[in-house]
């Protein structure tokens, strides 16, 4: 069992029944009354964030976690399937611990948090962008680059995403997986 002086950003802890991490903390001593320490708790579960204020010396239950790299495989009926990098274990997740699957790529690197000590999945992170090709959007006009319209285009993973009107068929873009939205042209 940890305490309040042992807090630091980025920190594991179980909270409410849930595994928090902690965005951001600040160790306040007033000059009249008990310190206390004023934190921002993100949950892993759920991405919620909330405040929450710790008197000094509260007991904390401290959550190991690990990241490890996954590559993505394929999915089916029973869930999206990773295979580890080190160890060649297939794991499968469910759609619900995923965040914009849309976006995932055949052979697509991620990173799952697991719980250390029960060795189960937390959360899946994707990487923060990928790089994909255009496989349909309607052909762009020549004069097409001087406004910021876009037009619905649809990426190789099946993805539909908005684009500029200078984009054709068979471009590699960038997506921001956290959005969706398009970032630049990739030249290949």
């Amino acid at each position: 069992m940890a305490d309040t002086s042992d807090i630091r950003n980025g920190l594991c802890i179980n909270y409410n029944n849930d595994i928090f991490s902690i965005v951001s903390f600040q160790h306040v001593k007033p000059g009249k009354g008990n310190a206390f320490v004023r934190t921002k708790l993100k949950s892993i579960t759920t991405g919620k964030v909330l405040d929450n204020t710790f008197p000094a010396g509260h007991k904390i239950e401290v959550v190991r976690v690990e990241r490890h790299k996954f590559q993505f495989l394929y999915k089916d009926d029973s869930g999206y399937h990773f295979m580890n990098n080190e160890t060649y274990e297939q794991l499968a997740i469910q759609e619900s611990m995923l965040e914009n699957p849309q976006f995932l790529m055949e052979g697509g690197q991620v990173e799952i948090l697991f719980h250390a000590k029960e060795n189960i999945p937390l959360v899946v992170d994707m990487p923060s962008h990928i790089e994909v090709q255009i496989t349909y959007t309607e052909p762009g006009l020549k004069g097409d680059t001087a406004t910021n319209s876009l037009k619905p285009a649809t990426i190789e993973t099946g993805a539909e995403v908005r684009v500029p009107l200078f984009i054709n068929e068979g471009d590699y873009i960038k997506v921001d997986t956290a959005t969706g939205a398009y970032m630049e042209r990739v030249k290949k």
